[in-house]
């Protein structure tokens, strides 16, 4: 008996994670995030999209290989609340990319309270790094980067969609804000500040305060 795509995703929706093994819970974990729309860990959908191929659950150890041989390569992962990991590793010639969960938006499975937007602001008005923030164009988030470069949606011509879990979504638009200005030449870096050493630390804030 064959199974659709989406009866695969259901069913490893229902499959309780303590039945399985850390590995198997791994496979699982992965299998759903590829599969589920907006990559929420909680109130997941099925989604599908004409623009690329689908994840086949037969290739997860091939794209699991082909991460690993990138991460491979001078890549440091820490296991750090998000403002200690920016704080190690602050340096002029350090360029921070951070991507935290989106004001307002449910399904992250962590509580991302507006506080942590604020501290994000204020260590972006006094490190020594270039820090880039993506998030969801809201008020409450304008007026906490206030001051910053904020490149809207029509500059981007980036929209996103998040489910609300009754197979409706809601279009809303992006914001990129960062303590520098991104359009002027040579905004990141000049050629010997990249000759001589240039970190790239991406931050994502799905783990609990530790």
């Amino acid at each position: 008996m064959a199974f659709s795509s989406r009866q695969i995703f259901e069913w490893a929706k229902m499959t309780k994670p303590e039945t399985l093994t850390d590995i198997q819970r791994a496979a699982r974990f992965y299998y759903l995030q590829h599969h589920a729309f907006g990559g929420k860990v909680d109130g997941q959908n099925y989604g599908t999209a004409t623009t690329a191929p689908m994840p086949s659950i037969l290739r997860i150890e091939e794209h699991l290989s082909a991460a690993w041989v990138r991460l491979s390569q001078g890549t440091n992962v820490e296991n750090l609340h998000w403002l200690a990991c920016m704080k190690r590793y602050d340096r002029p010639h350090t360029f921070i990319y951070a991507d935290p969960p989106y004001w307002e938006t449910e399904g992250y499975g962590v509580e991302f309270g507006f506080q942590e937007y604020q501290d994000m602001a204020n260590f972006m008005r006094s490190c020594e790094s270039k820090v880039m923030v993506s998030i969801n164009d809201h008020p409450e988030i304008r007026k906490a980067y206030e001051g910053f470069v904020i490149l809207d949606g029509e500059q981007l011509g980036i929209k996103y969609s998040v489910g609300n879990g009754q197979a409706k979504s809601k279009t809303s638009q992006e914001l990129v804000i960062c303590n520098f200005d991104p359009m002027k030449p040579q905004a990141f870096f000049s050629p010997i500040a990249l000759s001589k050493s240039c970190q790239l630390l991406l931050l994502s804030f799905f783990s609990k305060r530790g």
